[in-house]
């Protein structure tokens, strides 16, 4: 390997570190029955939050409450990682490497 190759497996290190810095920046809210549940999550799809109406919590209707936690967790999840594709992409030249989204 020439050094070259070497500067440019360094930056690409350094513009990766950068960019998931960024990304646990990143933000992204997601929300099931109509805002009843909200999920608030980072661009490295940690979820920061869960926020859930009084109004849907019923005892006698457990299910539909875990529905709705369930679907928007899975789409808070699904627009986190498109935000990390996207922004990742990049970098990677399209390359899917695992460990990064």
């Amino acid at each position: 390997m020439n050094l070259s190759m070497l500067n440019q497996a360094r930056e690409l290190k350094s513009k990766l570190e950068k960019a998931q810095k960024e990304l646990s920046n990143t933000i992204v809210e997601a929300d099931s029955g109509k805002g009843a549940v909200k999920v608030t999550i980072d661009g490295q799809q940690k979820i920061q939050s869960i926020k859930i109406s009084p109004k849907v919590i019923d005892p006698d209707k457990a299910e539909q409450l875990e529905k709705l936690v369930l679907k928007a967790v899975s789409e808070a999840i699904a627009k986190s990682q498109k935000v990390a594709a996207k922004q990742l992409g990049g970098l990677t030249g399209g390359l899917k490497i695992p460990g990064l989204f």
